[in-house]
């Protein structure tokens, strides 16, 4: 038996023009309508719950019509609760009504007008000119600045600083959930584990082909520069794995599929740390690093050449960083080793034009102590060292135009002079060695 009046029923049947039901077809119709009340009712309590209310709104009941696909009630939009009256028309009959506000005119007519809202209009303004903020309203002020300064800072602040420091077990909540299938967080985890596996090399050279190739590793990039940081910064001493990292980080940037630019910021200080880090790999071995900073300079020439053109600073903060290492007295031959092939790698023979011949004269003392010193494997780095810059000198030789003689043996020590006075007696020594005039000529036009 139904809760609803079948009487109900009759009525709305009759205001149609149907005179005649059965009780058969009363009852169906009876149930029916209480479903579909029920209904109503149950979806419009989940966007009451969903909003945070007790209450059950007129606009709770429209939004589960629409949702339901029944066309909404109209005239019931009214944000107060309805108040109904009652009235009786005959014994037993009584008639529910909303009962209608009154409106005192006088009241309505005295009453201040509401404020003329504001149009709709657009402004554009320079967040960011050349990566430097200007002093304008719609930017952040000094005192936004000086909010930001009382964010956390040191080594627990940084998971990777935490890490150089000894203090591992330091762990960071993720601004923004990041959510991947399970084939990905399988993907990832298998690529992570074949990298660093030093015992099955096909294993490793799949995984990097998978890199290289597969299209469908976008959601996977963050995770992947994440990885890059990460290993970088705890494995400073093996020298294996931060080779596994440089071969990853040349993978992702040949995949022609993946969107890399907004993470470059992000990859180049694990590749400079490759290419010019103080200490890397075991401490009795210096010269075993080498390969891995050659390693780190052509992916630094990847980045440069790929990316320079979408970031304008991204080639001279490169080249500032190497001829820091360059040129810095304190520290190792490998860092300066490092600085070297990294200006060659970034500019080729400009910079090598523009940074490195203007500076050969003051660097040669550092590297001669290296040569005349008793360590064995302090003369093999500054061999190393002087090597690397006569291959960036030799760079030179290729753009040098017009046909060269040798020198006589008088022109020969005036040249082997002149060449001393401008890059140092050592270096120039070694260029003549070479036997090249053109390259002679070519540093003398620097």
């Amino acid at each position: 038996m139904s809760v609803w009046n079948p009487e109900n029923i009759k009525d709305v049947a009759e205001s149609v023009g149907i005179t005649s039901l059965s009780d058969d077809v009363l009852q169906g119709l009876c149930s029916d309508i209480e479903y579909r009340i029920s209904q109503v009712l149950e979806e419009a309590l989940k966007f009451m719950r969903h909003s945070k209310r007790s209450t059950l709104t007129t606009q709770d009941v429209a939004q589960a019509l629409r949702v339901l696909d029944v066309e909404p009630l109209y005239g019931y939009e009214s944000t107060r609760p309805l108040r109904f009256g009652e009235a009786s028309i005959g014994p037993g009959q009584p008639l529910f009504y909303v009962e209608d506000e009154e409106v005192d005119f006088e009241k309505l007519i005295n009453a201040p007008l509401p404020k003329v809202p504001r149009e709709m209009t657009f402004t554009a303004h320079w967040l960011a000119v050349e990566g430097v903020q200007p002093s304008i309203p719609q930017n952040p002020t000094a005192a936004d600045s000086r909010n930001q300064e009382l964010v956390p800072k040191g080594q627990s602040a940084n998971p990777h600083m935490a890490a150089m420091s000894g203090n591992e077990n330091v762990t960071v909540k993720p601004l923004v959930k990041h959510v991947l299938s399970k084939e990905l967080q399988l993907y990832f985890e298998k690529i992570c584990s074949a990298l660093l596996d030093e015992s099955n090399n096909e294993y490793r050279t799949a995984a990097f082909a998978s890199i290289r190739s597969d299209p469908g590793l976008h959601q996977l990039v963050p995770y992947f520069v994440q990885f890059i940081a990460e290993k970088v910064t705890h494995n400073l001493k093996n020298l294996f794995v931060l080779t596994q990292i440089m071969l990853l980080t040349t993978a992702m940037l040949e995949n022609s599929n993946l969107y890399v630019d907004p993470y470059i910021a992000s990859i180049v200080p694990p590749v400079l740390t490759c290419l010019v880090g103080r200490h890397l790999g075991p401490s009795p071995d210096p010269l075993g690093a080498y390969d891995l900073r050659r390693l780190s300079a052509s992916v630094l020439s990847s980045i440069s050449k790929k990316y320079s053109k979408s970031s304008h600073m991204l080639k001279p903060r490169l080249a500032r960083t190497c001829l820091k290492h360059f040129l810095d007295p304190t520290k190792p031959l490998g860092a300066n080793y490092g600085g070297i092939i990294g200006l060659q790698a970034i500019g080729g023979s400009e910079i090598v034009r523009a940074l490195v011949v203007p500076n050969l004269k003051e660097y040669e003392e550092l590297v001669r102590d290296a040569i005349d010193a008793m360590d064995e494997s302090k003369r093999n780095e500054g061999e190393m060292v002087i090597r690397a810059l006569l291959e960036a000198l030799v760079s030179l030789e290729e753009e040098s135009v017009g046909a060269v003689n040798g020198f006589a043996n008088g022109h020969a020590a005036e040249m082997r002079k002149e060449l001393g006075d401008k890059i140092g007696d050592l270096f120039a020594e070694r260029v003549l060695e070479l036997g090249k005039p053109r390259l002679v000529k070519a540093i003398m036009e620097c």
